[in-house]
């Protein structure tokens, strides 16, 4: 009996087309993820109207989903970069999203909200968080 493998080009190429449709589905998620958490808010109260020294405006479905999609799309960039420059990539590319995430949570902080509000945005942002990194760094 004869046993034949898969040389390891084939499973590089078979390796990185996975991980890649795994991330790009982690995309299409953190934009489900953002419109869940929205609606959750919303069923909560949300009015989901802020104000801050700039005026006052209202995040609605369609900012809340479309500025999660570019943020996981730059998100991914900047991994895909990390991985090709440095060993420990995924570890440097797995501390900035923690920070990213602490950092997006201080302007709910700081505007004028309700606090339905400033809870929905929170949610959003987590469930954005809890989809996007662990898929983006699952090997």
């Amino acid at each position: 009996m004869s046993v034949t493998t898969a040389p390891a080009a084939d499973v590089t190429v078979t390796r990185t087309a996975s991980r890649a449709r795994t991330r790009g589905l982690a995309v299409v998620g953190a934009g489900a993820a953002a419109l869940g958490g929205w609606t959750v808010g919303a069923l909560l109260g949300a009015d989901y109207w802020i104000t801050d020294a700039q005026g006052t405006a209202r995040v609605d479905i369609p900012a809340a989903v479309v500025s999660t999609l570019v943020v996981a799309l730059l998100g991914w960039a900047l991994l895909a970069v990390l991985e090709r420059v440095a060993t420990w990539g995924r570890t440097a590319w797995t501390y900035l999203a923690v920070g990213v995430l602490a950092v997006s949570m201080t302007p709910i902080g700081l505007v004028e909200a309700t606090a339905s509000t400033r809870i929905g945005l929170m949610i959003a942002h987590l469930a954005v968080a809890a989809v996007l990194i662990p898929a983006f760094t699952r090997r």
